[in-house]
C-alpha cells in the first residue's frame, strides 16, 4: 500500500491483516453456508410472529369461515386469506434467510487494498470489531456481528439486519402482514353482525363464550399488527423513494452520495421494470446449500 493512502478505523487503529489467502477462503465459505443470525431474542420474536400468523389462520379458517352456510363466501375468502398468509410467511423467510448485503470478514489485507486502486490521499475506513473495509454507506451491526450496505436497522421480528439485499422482502412482508390483518379484522366485522342476527350456536362450531373470546384475541392482534406494519411499510417506502436510510436519517448524515431518484430508488430494491415479480417474495429464490462448519466443540454452526 503507497504512503499517499490512508485507512481509518472506526473507532480505533488495529494493523492490517496479513492472512489474504485466509480472509478469501473465509469469504467464499460464507457463500456457500445458509445465512441464519443464531441470536435468542431474534429466534423467540420469530416463532412469535409465526405463531401469531398460525392464530389468525386458525380462527379465520376454521371459526368463522368452514361453518358458514355460504360455500363461496367461505372458499373464496378462505383461498385469498390463506394465500396472503403464504406469501407473508414467504417474504418473512426470505428476510430472515437472505444474506443482508454483509461485508466479508478480515477484508482489511494489504492484498485486497492494493486490488482497489485508491488514489492518493484517499481515505478508507476499516471496521475494528470485524477487522473489514468498510463500503460507503455501511454500517455495523452488533448482533449480526457484520457491517452490513445500506444498513437500516436490525429487526428482531425477522432476525436479521434489514439492508441492501433483503430490504424487499422486509417491504413485501410488512405490507403482506397488514394485508392480512385489514382482512381478517373485516371478516371478524362480518362475523359478529351474522352471529348478533341469528344464534351464537348456529354461526360457529365452537361454544359462544370460545368464539367470542378468539375472535377478541384476533381484533386485537390484527389491530396491533396492522398499526405496527403500516406504519413500518410507508417509512420504508419514504426511506427507498429518499435513498435515505433509517441509521442515515436518525444520525443526520449528510449524503455524500448522489442520491437517487424516487423510481431509480424503487428498481434499484425491487428488480427492474415494474411487473408482478416486484410483489412476489419467491423472485430470484435460489437453495442455498447447506454446509456445516465444524467448530473447536464439534457441534455445527450454520449461521455467519
Amino acid at each position: 500500500m503507497s504512503s499517499g493512502h490512508r485507512l481509518r478505523d472506526v473507532e480505533q487503529q488495529r494493523p492490517l491483516l496479513d492472512g489474504e489467502e485466509e480472509a478469501v477462503e473465509s469469504s467464499r465459505s460464507e457463500a456457500k453456508r445458509l445465512w441464519f443470525i443464531q441470536d435468542c431474542c431474534g429466534m423467540v420474536c420469530a416463532f412469535i410472529t409465526w405463531f401469531l400468523v398460525f392464530f389468525a389462520d386458525f380462527v379465520v379458517t376454521f371459526v368463522m369461515l368452514l361453518p358458514s352456510r355460504s360455500f363461496w363466501y367461505a372458499v373464496v375468502n378462505g383461498v385469498v386469506f390463506n394465500s396472503l398468509a403464504v406469501l407473508a410467511l414467504a417474504s418473512h423467510l426470505r428476510t430472515m434467510l437472505t444474506d443482508p448485503g454483509a461485508v466479508p470478514k478480515g477484508n482489511a489485507t494489504k492484498k485486497y487494498m492494493e486490488s482497489l486502486q485508491l488514489k492518493p490521499g484517499e481515505v478508507i475506513y476499516k471496521c475494528p470489531k470485524c477487522c473489514s473495509i468498510k463500503p460507503e454507506r455501511a454500517h455495523h451491526c452488533s448482533i449480526c456481528k457484520r457491517c452490513i450496505r445500506k444498513m437500516d436497522h436490525h429487526c428482531p421480528w425477522v432476525n436479521n439486519c434489514v439492508g441492501e439485499k433483503n430490504q424487499r422482502f422486509f417491504v413485501l412482508f410488512t405490507m403482506y402482514i397488514a394485508m392480512i390483518s385489514s382482512y381478517a379484522l373485516a371478516l371478524c366485522g362480518y362475523q359478529f353482525v351474522t352471529c348478533i342476527r341469528v344464534q351464537w350456536s348456529e354461526c360457529s362450531d365452537f361454544s359462544p363464550p370460545v368464539t367470542m373470546m378468539l375472535m377478541i384475541f384476533l381484533c386485537m392482534e390484527a389491530l396491533l399488527f396492522l398499526t405496527f406494519t403500516a406504519v413500518m411499510f410507508s417509512t420504508q417506502l419514504h426511506s427507498i423513494c429518499n435513498d435515505e436510510t433509517e441509521i442515515e436519517r436518525l444520525k443526520n448524515e449528510k449524503p455524500t452520495w448522489e442520491r437517487q431518484t424516487r423510481w431509480a430508488g424503487l428498481r434499484s430494491v425491487f428488480g427492474g421494470q415494474p411487473s408482478l415479480m416486484w410483489i412476489s417474495p419467491f423472485a430470484g429464490l435460489k437453495l442455498p446449500t447447506f454446509v456445516p462448519k465444524r467448530t473447536w466443540k464439534g457441534g455445527a454452526e450454520f449461521s455467519v
